[in-house]
């Protein structure tokens, strides 16, 4: 079975999280929502507390098929600024695994130096990412190399996906779209 970590922090975009979460373990995904510490209760950019897994301490790169860091300001800087989650994000470039960001979590793919000419984010946060190639508003969901990106709480579902398709083909990904209702999702 697919795994996929998905690290949640203190000020992480709550809609984001849960539809990324949802979608994936829709598919048949195993996700695991990971801390940044021992504490697995974490509060959401608008007050809203998820129960997470495990920490990710202790996690590697081997055993793990994707990463996905959900936005929120507050939460993405502190994923980029933990060591385990950058050096995690290191490892899993390296090896060529699958990574995705959202809203303002391309942030911190840029502070692990993992973020590819030709992404997408929440509009304002590429003042603060010195990569070439943002795509602002020309798609719900942005894929260079082995990093897909996405824009915002409005797009986490066909972000989600667009992940599902990435990780399981066309046909998973077709099913559950037409399940979802979200024809106004485009395929990769």
């Amino acid at each position: 079975m697919l795994r996929v970590l998905v690290p949640i922090a203190e000020g992480f975009e709550e809609i984001e999280a849960v539809s990324i979460i949802d979608v994936l373990r829709r598919a048949g995904i195993e996700v695991i929502m990971g801390t940044l510490n021992e504490n697995l209760l974490v509060k959401g950019a608008n007050g809203i507390t998820l129960h997470a897994d495990s920490p990710i301490k202790g996690l590697c790169a081997d055993e793990l098929d994707m990463i996905v860091l959900p936005g929120g300001w507050g939460g993405t800087k502190a994923l980029a600024h933990d060591t385990a989650m950058q050096n995690l994000l290191k490892a899993m470039d390296a090896k060529g695994k699958n990574i995705g960001a959202i809203c303002a979590a391309p942030y911190a793919l840029y502070k692990a130096g993992v973020l590819k000419e030709g992404y997408t984010c929440y509009p304002s946060v590429e003042d603060e990412i010195d990569v070439a190639g943002y795509c602002g508003d020309a798609s719900a969901v942005v894929q260079s190399g082995n990093i897909m990106t996405s824009r915002g709480p409005g797009t986490a579902i066909c972000f989600g996906l667009a992940i599902v398709q990435k990780l399981l083909g066309d046909e998973t990904y077709e099913k559950l779209r037409g399940g979802l209702l979200a024809d106004y999702c485009a395929p990769l």
